[in-house]
């Protein structure tokens, strides 16, 4: 366990991750959701700017109903856009930040997966399962990875 505690985020994230735009429609990150398997899917701007996260959860938000509001058609509510359901200015990682430390912020807030930003850009993205293999790497002594710095 000693060799986890020397990875960092940026050896454990997935980088480059898919993005998309404030504009995509909810069908199309349905898509991806179920090509990929994400957890989230960070929402950003043509200069890769982190502008928010859509959840599988946020989707499922979506076809939430309230007494005031008429039950809108599936295909309606699927042609709304990210930016109608995705969570704003949501919370980031560094690619320095310890992921003994990240486990601690996942742990705390319950979340699955966060985006990585350098630079106020988007660099990556990091989950659950990545920390997962982190620690089982660490445990079998390997050291991590080093890429070049984002």
């Amino acid at each position: 366990m000693f060799e986890f505690l020397q990875y960092r985020v940026a050896d454990a994230m997935t980088p480059i991750p898919i993005t998309t735009g404030p504009d995509t429609r909810l069908r199309d990150l349905e898509r991806l959701f179920e090509t990929h398997d994400f957890n989230g899917i960070p929402i950003v701007d043509e200069e890769q700017h982190l502008l928010g996260m859509v959840t599988k959860f946020d989707l499922l938000k979506a076809f939430t109903l309230n007494p005031s509001v008429m039950v809108p058609p599936y295909e309606a509510i699927m042609e709304q856009t990210a930016e109608s359901v995705m969570t704003h200015n949501p919370v980031s990682i560094a690619p320095e930040l310890p992921l003994s430390r990240l486990v601690e912020k996942m742990v705390e807030m319950r979340t699955k997966s966060f985006p990585v930003v350098h630079e106020d850009r988007i660099v990556g993205i990091i989950a659950r399962e990545d920390v997962l293999k982190a620690l089982r790497r660490a445990t079998s002594h390997q050291p991590p990875p080093r890429d070049p710095q984002p």
